[in-house]
């Protein structure tokens, strides 16, 4: 059986609040250093696709404190899988107003054949 994973899609840039006027870039994966989440067999097998978004809190440090599942992909195991391999990512902390802080980040990841 032959699949692949479409690319991740990770949400974070630079975005202003029109209520404070503060800038604020939010934190960043680097996908480059942790491997890909890999297809769980039993999803493979039941050909389990769809998009799962999770949301990683990371630190001042760039050190994860938390990590979640915002939006299901409709498989439990998908999204085990996508989080697991997540987890395992480096961060590059958020600013606000050129200030490091704690804050959220999201990542899409697609799974499809």
């Amino acid at each position: 059986m032959r699949f692949h994973l479409v690319a991740i899609s990770i949400i974070f840039g630079v975005f202003f609040s029109f209520h404070a006027n503060a800038a604020v870039v939010l934190p960043v994966a680097d996908t480059k250093s942790c491997d890909l989440p890999k297809y769980p067999k039993a999803s493979l097998m039941n050909e389990e696709t769809g998009t799962v978004t999770m949301a990683f809190l990371v630190g001042t440090d760039g050190k994860l404190i938390e990590s979640k599942i915002e939006n299901s992909s409709g498989s439990k195991s998908l999204d085990k899988a996508a989080l697991a391999a997540f987890v395992l990512c480096k961060f590059k902390a958020g600013t606000k107003d050129g200030k490091v802080e704690q804050m959220w980040a999201k990542i899409d990841y697609v799974w499809k054949f």
